[in-house]
């Protein structure tokens, strides 16, 4: 790869990186994606609420587009995985494992996230499959299912009674000792809803397919839907390291034109935003590389105007 010069470079090649990609693509400029092929819905067979590809597995959505963003002849892509980023006086210097270094006036990260699971034996055998964190993207699939819920928190009831949208067969594991009010208990109560509170030893599945939980008095619960909403941390640490402010959730902090608290950095996709679906993070991708072009533009007229007057 000869050009080490961008206008834009994109940290990763998943639906908001190449969405983003597209958008600075058509509208001529020079443009780096990198990305070392670790997305976070790997493990998911299907996508859904993705308009005119419901149902369709994940990795073919992205092959699709890649090859319609590759059509573009500004959009080079990297396979490779991102070590480094520094800020220089005229943008952002990034060095890949492989050695090589990029420079771009503007950086945007698309790195996604990484769920945390529970130390528990065959959940993540069974992760994006029939254990689950989102009933908008898999509760249609399992409706009607025997279902569990794995949470223990201030957000244990609220989850639940969205659950119970999809199926009535319906039991809360909280995996010791729970929190909940008398008030929530007698909830759960007359929703139908069984609180367990015992210790679980081991999700047990075949295929990814969960047939059976056991805990750890040696007693089991058949079940085949387990959705477990998890803590999650940043795929990425140079947003961070670059000082990109966080929110209190543990996202990138951005503002509306999905720039972060450092001027030259966007972050767009699942690092950003709550919404995990494939259908947002196109949409952030498409706004924020449009923004960036009105911004790469604007620069340009900025600068010559500038020379102009000495």
């Amino acid at each position: 790869m000869k050009d080490k010069r961008y206008d834009v470079i994109i940290v990763g090649g998943s639906y908001a990186g190449l969405a983003a990609a597209m958008a600075l693509g058509r509208a001529l400029q020079k443009v780096l994606v990198i990305d070392e092929g670790k997305p976070c819905n790997a493990p998911t067979p299907y996508s859904h609420n993705f308009l005119t590809n419901d149902g369709r597995p994940p990795a073919e959505i992205a092959a699709v587009a890649k090859d319609q963003v590759m059509k573009y002849p500004g959009v080079q892509f990297n396979i490779g995985k991102v070590i480094g980023a520094t800020q220089e006086a005229d943008g952002f210097g990034v060095d890949v494992l492989s050695g090589e270094k990029f420079h771009a006036d503007k950086l945007v990260f698309a790195t996604g996230i990484r769920d945390i699971l529970p130390n528990i034996d065959g959940l993540h055998a069974c992760w994006g499959k029939s254990g689950l964190h989102c009933p908008f993207c898999h509760g249609y699939e399992v409706r009607g299912k025997r279902t569990g819920v794995l949470l223990n928190n201030e957000k244990t009831v609220e989850f639940v009674k969205m659950i119970a949208n999809w199926t009535k067969d319906l039991t809360l594991f909280t995996n010791g000792k729970t929190n909940l009010s008398t008030d929530q208990r007698s909830l759960l109560l007359r929703m139908g809803i069984e609180v367990i509170e015992k210790r679980i030893q081991e999700v047990k599945q075949e295929s990814g397919q969960i047939y059976e939980i056991s805990f750890s008095d040696g007693t089991c619960f058949a079940l085949e839907v387990l959705y477990a909403p998890s803590p999650f941390e940043q795929h990425s640490a140079l947003p961070a390291e670059l000082g990109c402010a966080m929110t209190a959730d543990g996202y990138i902090q951005i503002d509306e034109q999905y720039e972060t608290s450092v001027k030259g950095i966007y972050a767009i996709g699942d690092n950003a935003s709550r919404m995990r679906t494939v259908a947002n993070a196109v949409a952030m991708g498409t706004m924020a590389g449009m923004g960036l072009v009105k911004k790469l533009v604007e620069g340009r007229f900025i600068n010559a105007s500038s020379i102009n007057r000495f």
